[in-house]
């Protein structure tokens, strides 16, 4: 069995005894039932990550021995996604949680014009993201942008290759044939889609248009799809 992964923001990055944050301490005591010498892995969100083993257990404060800890070189490509916001925040919250664990690195809260809700929860979605991170084993936390409008994302981008998901008519490429040697950002339009006019402004910008499949997906449906594809490039980039 492996063991358990905890988010600690200021784990240190030099061996030596550890006091776990209240809420790692929490779990490990009441939750997990964990004792003197079990372990744990421990992870700062920023790739830093360290075995560590229980010296002192209190549900207050917990004190492990760091052994071993190490900085993980950052995965490449990075992808991101750019989603409207749904009037269904739980729909949100699924895409984010199960976004996380595929590997999606950023994520961005897109306001279109067809948006119609925008009430952004920050930290209980920071919660989930990190809650996710760590189901999945994974060391990097993905970085939660602030809301942004399309034309501010578009004007700001200089990275990442821009690839628009839409159910307008015109000519696009399925996700999955496009070749991905560089880190990506996929855009989700809201429940009633991308606008022409923004259509139209994303192709200026260098975006691709791209098609999800056959069938007219939900918001946070079309973000998964995309997650999944991204996550399938990423797998092929790093054979």
């Amino acid at each position: 069995m492996n063991n358990p992964f905890f988010y600690e923001a200021a784990l240190p990055i030099a061996p030596g005894l550890y006091t776990l944050s209240d809420a790692s301490s929490k779990h490990a005591s009441l939750v997990l039932r964990m004792k003197l010498g079990d372990e744990m892995m421990l992870t700062n969100g920023l790739g830093l990550s360290s075995l560590a083993k229980i010296v002192s257990t209190d549900k207050k404060k917990t004190v492990v021995q760091l052994l071993h800890p190490q900085q993980m070189s950052v995965a490449k490509p990075q992808h991101a996604i750019a989603i409207s916001f749904v009037k269904n925040a739980a729909r949100m919250e699924w895409f984010l949680e199960k976004a996380t664990e595929l590997g999606i690195t950023a994520f961005y809260p897109l306001i279109a014009d067809r948006t119609e809700r925008t009430h952004f929860k920050k930290d209980r979605w920071e919660q989930i993201i990190v809650s996710a991170m760590l189901q999945s084993q994974q060391v990097y936390k993905p970085v939660l942008h602030d809301p942004i409008e399309l034309d501010t994302l578009l004007q700001n981008n200089q990275s990442m290759a821009l690839y628009m998901a839409h159910c307008e008519p015109g000519d696009k490429t399925p996700l999955s044939a496009c070749q991905m040697n560089q880190s990506a950002m996929v855009l989700i339009g809201p429940e009633g889609d991308f606008t022409p006019s923004e259509i139209e402004l994303a192709a200026k910008a260098g975006a691709t248009m791209v098609s999800l499949g056959n069938t007219r997906l939900r918001t946070e449906t079309a973000g998964m799809a995309a997650a999944v594809v991204l996550q399938f490039q990423s797998s092929l980039y790093n054979l």
